[in-house]
């Protein structure tokens, strides 16, 4: 039951992401920062993207992935097209891995130690999905401040 309520709202906050990289009317300004607001909206979709891939897609879905955080946060300039594209196969993959996780999957410890003390992967997931949350909500006030 958990796992079907954390694959809805990852669906739909990846989706909503989605749709906030879409509605910048200019493509640049999704690399902006500004005094108040020191992520771009760029590097906050690249960030969320390897996280995911991380944290679900290779630890609980065993798909190949070797993330490169440091690039989440500098890299420039990546083509909206580009970001629409890994978001998209982000949001299969979380799906998929989800859909297909054993409920007896979710009491166990989660395999990384990521946060301060080991936890177990239903409390994991729910920690990914409130930070995907937080995100998305920085992605939104960075278009309505900055893309004007």
């Amino acid at each position: 039951m958990l796992t079907e309520t954390l694959r809805q709202l990852f669906s739909r906050d990846l989706h909503r992401l989605r749709q906030e990289i879409t509605l910048y009317q200019d493509e640049r300004t999704l690399w902006l920062t500004d005094k108040a607001v020191t992520n771009s909206a760029g590097n906050l979709c690249l960030h969320l993207v390897g996280n995911l891939r991380t944290y679900i897609g290779a630890e609980l879905g065993g798909v190949a992935y070797v993330r490169q955080r440091d690039l989440e946060f500098s890299a420039r300039h990546v083509p909206r097209t580009e970001l629409l594209a890994l978001l998209d196969e982000t949001a299969r993959l979380v799906e998929e891995t989800l859909r297909t996780l054993p409920a007896s999957k979710l009491a166990e410890e989660y395999p990384l130690l990521v946060l301060e003390a080991r936890t177990s992967t239903e409390y994991f997931l729910v920690h990914l999905a409130s930070h995907l949350a937080y995100h998305l909500g920085q992605v939104n006030y960075h278009r309505r401040l900055l893309d004007c």
